[in-house]
């Protein structure tokens, strides 16, 4: 886990002092901003940039951290971005203590840390989601997945990668970060996409490839007794309503058309 740098640790205490964060959450924030710190570094994003904080949070949102977890995560880095509002910290800094001003440069100049190669490939992605008329939902998230896989393969250039790079990613977000199968099938699609209609390759030999679990589902059933609890609570006619629901098994569209002709 990253350490904050002491001058931003500095200004960070004094800003959540001037901001009336209460003593007993002040750790809470500190906490919160070194996890965003680490996680901009494990999955190469840059600090600075709101879009950061939306991964982040989204992030906090697969390992079912709560709203009001989330929403005191988004105010710690909130004010974070108050107290630099033109620096720029980068993983070196971070790494090697030093934290000092910096003129944030244009939007052009931000992005040449990226590859030419990944730039080409990011955009090759998203035209060929489009030409399929996937959704705008689907586009986000297969970018973002690819995204986290470019910080992974740390920017190695697309058309050396290889299946096996696949298969350490997918091993890292079973074992490592231990997400959901959901979620890390999620991941597989959308690298399987990218594979084979960006950089024109196939999948092999991920059949060893350790899957996270997929919890059973239970449904809650409700007793006969339950039932008839529930509907000595109801007045006419939401009874009546209730009762056609559970004993025809209506849906409540289908049970609110129904009609004494019927």
């Amino acid at each position: 886990m990253i350490s904050i740098p002491s001058e931003l640790s500095v200004r960070f205490n004094t800003a959540l002092v001037k901001n009336k964060v209460p003593q007993d959450y002040q750790n809470h924030y500190r906490k919160w901003l070194r996890y965003y710190l680490d996680f901009c570094q494990k999955y190469n994003f840059q600090s600075i940039k709101p879009e950061s904080l939306q991964n982040f949070l989204r992030k906090l949102g697969e390992k079912r951290q709560t709203q009001e977890q989330q929403k005191q995560a988004s105010h710690a880095i909130s004010l974070f971005y108050k107290i630099t509002p033109a620096r720029t910290v980068t993983t070196e800094k971070i790494r090697s203590g030093r934290f000092q001003s910096e003129q944030i440069a244009s939007e052009k100049t931000k992005s040449s840390d990226e590859s030419q190669e990944w730039k080409s490939a990011l955009g090759n992605l998203s035209a060929e989601i489009k030409i399929r008329h996937y959704s705008p939902k689907t586009l986000k998230t297969y970018a973002l997945w690819v995204r986290k896989f470019q910080g992974f393969t740390r920017n190695t250039d697309p058309q050396l990668l290889s299946s096996n790079d696949v298969k350490e990613f997918l091993t890292f977000l079973a074992i490592k970060r231990k997400v959901s199968a959901s979620t890390q099938n999620q991941a597989f699609n959308a690298l399987l996409f990218f594979y084979r209609h960006v950089i024109k390759k196939d999948f092999e030999n991920l059949k060893d490839t350790p899957r996270a679990k997929r919890k059973p589902y239970i449904p809650i059933v409700l007793s006969r007794e339950e039932i008839d609890e529930i509907f000595k609570h109801l007045l006419y006619p939401y009874d009546l309503v209730a009762k056609l629901l559970y004993g025809c098994g209506l849906r409540l569209f289908e049970c609110l058309n129904v009609r004494v002709n019927n």
